[in-house]
């Protein structure tokens, strides 16, 4: 290769590192005057979590995930509408109990319902999400991207993502929802679990509300809770989008993979990589590296250690043969997490 070959390729790629820079930036006004624009957050809560104490280790339950047993969906399924965003086909049905459900289908469905039985098991909250293998869809209106996905006279669908759409919630997402650099959490061990919890996961699509022009997968959901004298309103931040999760994580397009065992397995010993004062540090790469990876420290790590370490190989195949995984799958992911997990442990 001569000097003229080596110039031009150094051009290039110069004038693709700059094209790169531009985007950012162009994403970056555009997200902050939407954040602009849309004003305060319509928020009442008096209290603002970010964690809940799940329990001993043996009652979590991840077959079923947030929401438990009872908040299952049941057939019959009635189409109601398709939604034309995200990149994935979706829609919304209505089950057996008058619950409204948002059905999903692509390459995230299996990582996003078990990631959300992992947060819900750590103590994070999580959206109700199932996965369901097979069934019908009520459906007499003619669909754009989900008519590849409900087909035949009986609306027969596979491999489906049901997320639970609550009325009673007040949710906010992109534009109010959040960031890892500005939460009321920051410096906080739950703070720290919940990256810790992306890391173990290698959900490396970690946007927030700084990349809403992108959309941010954060969010805030508003509940109504008991209380005396009277009910109260409570804020509960979390992760809405976990498609990145179970596959290699990584900062480009071409590093990084979702639902690959072998790649989740490659990374296993890059977890944790050392400790240096007092700060523990993680191989992890994603979208948000400098938010979710760095200064995180010892103590903090030992802290969710105690939260998740006790749990088993036995409990993350259930949570895993729930989401989708085949045997080989399960067991290969299970593995790996407790792996993982006990890195935490021996810090």
């Amino acid at each position: 290769m001569n000097w003229r070959t080596w110039l031009l390729a150094a051009l290039i790629g110069a004038g693709i590192f700059v094209a790169g820079l531009v985007v950012r930036g162009i994403w970056r006004l555009r997200g902050l005057y939407r954040i602009h624009r849309a004003g305060r957050r319509p928020l009442r809560a008096t209290r603002h979590r970010i964690w809940r104490d799940p329990g001993p280790p043996e009652d979590r339950d991840l077959t079923y995930g947030p929401g438990g047993r009872a908040n299952v969906p049941v057939p019959p399924f009635v189409f109601l509408e398709e939604h034309t965003t995200g990149s994935h086909p979706c829609v919304s049905v209505r089950d057996a109990h008058s619950r409204r459900w948002r059905v999903k289908w692509g390459a995230e469905v299996f990582a996003e319902s078990f990631a959300v039985r992992f947060a819900h098991a750590c103590g994070y909250f999580a959206e109700v999400t199932h996965f369901v293998k097979s069934g019908t869809i009520e459906c007499h209106t003619p669909l754009g991207r989900a008519s590849d996905c409900i087909t035949g006279e009986d609306g027969q669908f596979f491999d489906a993502r049901f997320e639970l759409d609550d009325p009673r919630v007040n949710k906010l997402f992109e534009e109010h929802s959040w960031s890892w650099d500005d939460n009321p959490f920051l410096n906080t061990q739950e703070l720290s679990g919940l990256k810790i919890v992306v890391m173990l996961l290698s959900n490396w699509d970690t946007k927030d509300r700084r990349d809403v022009a992108r959309g941010s997968n954060t969010a805030i959901f508003e509940h109504r809770v008991p209380h005396v004298p009277r009910p109260r309103h409570e804020a509960r931040y979390l992760i809405t989008d976990w498609g990145g999760a179970m596959g290699k994580w990584g900062s480009t397009i071409v590093t990084r993979g979702r639902w690959d065992p072998d790649g989740f397995e490659a990374q296993t010993p890059q977890f944790v990589t050392g400790v240096t004062d007092g700060v523990v540090r993680f191989g992890y790469k994603g979208q948000r590296t400098a938010d979710v990876a760095t200064a995180i420290p010892i103590e903090h790590a030992r802290w969710f250690f105690s939260i998740a370490g006790g749990l088993t190989v036995r409990q993350l195949i259930d949570g895993l043969k729930a989401s989708g995984a085949t045997d080989d799958e399960a067991d290969r992911f299970a593995r790996e997490l407790v792996a993982r997990i006990r890195q935490l442990g021996s810090i």
